[in-house]
């Protein structure tokens, strides 16, 4: 039999993939942009291609943020409680854009909202996953005061992912905001411990620290380039990887 073509070989078997709700608003200043959702959509469609399985985790920002809204007086559960709404929304509309391109996709939401989805059942998700669908793990970890970086990272634990790749609108860390300060330095490689120490505001210090006990890779790449998650479960791209 003829070898497999090495470039066809995805390094990742099984994925984790977290989208900020703002990437999600494309050049808006609230809510979806469809066309955006649609690119992820297919972003995520070219890795499956590869024959990588995919979850995800996306944020609410661009809908509810629960800080924002405990720092204009609201009681902070109760703000937080909300953002988890907003990111049900948010997994509903990459669930439909997905399914529009014939990718089976399952929301899992860790708040029971049984008329629109699914409850989080971990090994119901595994399932999903080895039947090759994506599944979107909605409402964060279901409790007040842990964002969904925090989500995101205990979801690629508990499914047995090889990395956890974070879509933001930079390509990579950079040591300040790379479009308010033209001068910030960016990093291809970081250990756990440095953005620990070096306070970088990647991910909140709950989620690095968690993947570093379960040494799952934490790979941050721009979703504003086309191509680019593909290209990183193939093993290359352009990305700023923490391990």
């Amino acid at each position: 039999m003829p070898k497999p073509d090495i470039k066809t070989i995805p390094k990742y078997k099984r994925v984790l993939l977290k989208i900020s709700g703002e990437s999600l608003m494309g050049d808006r200043s609230y809510g979806l942009d469809p066309e955006m959702v649609n690119r992820v959509a297919r972003e995520i469609k070219s890795a499956m291609d590869y024959g990588t399985e995919v979850c995800a985790v996306i944020g609410g920002g661009n809908i509810f943020r629960g800080v924002s809204g405990a720092a204009n007086g609201m009681e902070r559960a109760t703000a937080d409680y909300m953002g988890m709404l907003a990111t049900v929304m948010n997994s509903l509309a990459m669930q439909s854009s997905l399914e529009s391109i014939g990718i089976q996709t399952r929301v899992q939401s860790a708040l029971p909202i049984s008329a629109v989805c699914e409850p989080y059942i971990r090994r119901r998700a595994v399932r999903h996953m080895e039947k090759k669908r994506v599944v979107i793990f909605a409402a964060g970890t279901g409790n007040p005061f842990f964002t969904t970086d925090t989500a995101a990272a205990l979801r690629a634990t508990e499914m047995g992912c090889n990395a956890l790749l974070k879509a933001t609108r930079v390509d990579g860390v950079y040591d300040a905001d790379p479009e308010k300060k033209s001068d910030a330095q960016r990093y291809d490689k970081l250990s756990y411990l440095e953005v620990l120490s070096k306070d970088l505001k990647v991910m909140d210090a709950s989620a690095i620290s968690l993947a570093r006990e379960n040494n799952i890779p934490i790979l941050v790449f721009s979703i504003q380039n086309e191509g680019t998650f593909s290209e990183i479960i193939r093993g290359s791209g352009l990305y700023t990887i923490i391990e």
